[in-house]
């Protein structure tokens, strides 16, 4: 069986060789970059970041199985797919430990932000003591965009740290809230009630019609002045232009992103320029989450092996 991984040999970490190591009778190949060419000749195909779009998938001639070596496969075409009769699957982030090591980062950004981590290398050269002021998190409220795996993981690291925790989701599940100390739980479409509330807006979500840009200028506008806008999701989530404007007049005080609009992100982008903490795309790549998708991924290869059913099939 031949798999192609839409990655550099030497990219996550090492998980390449993992994947060799634990399946060695299984061929793996890594493509040049973060982009499948030719479906051609491969029975599975690994993903990553990468798009499978029809054009693509039309270069499969023998195609059983698109497995995701994480949660998101916004980028595959799962019609067009399941149209070929080829399974698609993934590793949901609260089996693997993905959604863990995401929250513990969006913690760290959030903490960053609130004790002015941009301004602290400044002070040390300066040889000031006692600055910058910053901010505590206890008693501040932080809005829970999502709460899907990644969302409850936030949830159940926040509750210690003293915090109002109010959320919305597609669907208001209030013995769920009860459960992971939320304040409130609203659905969708109390977005603006939750932005005017929260100083730490979290988006985990994924980027789809329903979701794509749906921090815009409206949305912005409703958030509380002085608050932090921290992106755990996709790119897409946000409209650039008017996120910059937010910045720049200070309505929103700073931001953390761990995606980006174009990845990698340009580095002489002005969205530097501003107080933001950014991650190249890291914040599921931990030793906890790696090993929890090295094992989903070939567990799910070794059942298309062995002729065995599926887990977690989306097509």
């Amino acid at each position: 069986m031949k798999v192609l991984i839409a990655a550099e040999e030497n990219a996550w970490g090492g998980v390449i060789q993992q994947l060799r190591n634990t399946l060695p009778d299984i061929e793996f190949v890594a493509s040049a970059s973060h982009a499948a060419q030719s479906l051609t000749g491969f029975d599975a195909l690994i993903p990553g970041m990468g798009k499978v779009d029809k054009p693509l998938l039309d270069t499969a001639d023998r195609l059983r199985l698109i497995q995701q070596a994480g949660s998101g496969l916004e980028g595959v075409d799962i019609d067009a797919a399941k149209a070929r009769g080829i399974k698609v699957a993934n590793v949901p982030s609260a089996s693997s430990g993905n959604a863990d090591s995401v929250a513990e980062l969006g913690i760290w950004m959030m903490i960053g932000l609130a004790r002015q981590a941009r301004k602290i290398p400044q002070a040390l050269a300066q040889r000031q003591l006692g600055q910058p002021i910053g901010l505590g998190l206890m008693g501040k409220t932080v809005g829970l965009v999502g709460l899907g795996g990644i969302g409850k993981a936030l949830a159940l690291r926040l509750a210690p740290f003293g915090m109002r925790m109010i959320g919305v989701k597609r669907q208001a599940d209030q013995a769920m809230a009860r459960r992971h100390h939320l304040d409130w739980l609203g659905t969708m479409t109390q977005l603006p009630q939750l932005l005017t509330q929260s100083d730490f807006v979290v988006l985990s979500l994924p980027d789809n019609t329903q979701t794509h840009e749906i921090i815009n200028a409206q949305s912005l506008s409703q958030m509380k002045p002085g608050s932090f806008l921290i992106n755990l999701g996709r790119g897409g989530l946000i409209e650039k232009t008017a996120f910059l404007a937010a910045l720049a007049s200070g309505h929103v005080a700073g931001a953390g992103l761990d995606v980006f609009w174009q990845e990698p992100p340009d580095p002489a982008d002005v969205l530097f320029s501003h107080n933001v903490i950014a991650t190249p795309h890291i914040a599921g790549v931990t030793d906890v989450s790696l090993s929890g998708n090295v094992a989903g991924v070939c567990e799910n290869l070794r059942r298309l092996r062995d002729g065995e059913e599926i887990l977690h099939r989306w097509a």
